[in-house]
């Protein structure tokens, strides 16, 4: 959580590690970027926004 009270990130988590869909948020509250995590391995397509929610790139993780 920022100290403004907006969160800094979402998501699950499986046996302590982070597991599942992501979201990271910047301290204005806008999505930064989004994805999948096997195990606190970046896995799948993560995309990237700017402020305005406009994609501006996309990043392709293999699984392990």
């Amino acid at each position: 959580m920022y100290d403004n009270g907006l969160p800094r990130f979402k998501g699950e988590h499986l046996d302590g590690l982070m597991h599942g869909y992501w979201e990271f948020y910047r301290k204005d509250g806008s999505l930064m970027r989004s994805g999948h995590f096997d195990r606190d391995q970046q896995v799948g397509v993560w995309k990237t926004f700017d402020r305005t929610g406009r994609l501006v790139k996309e990043t392709t993780f293999k699984s392990a």
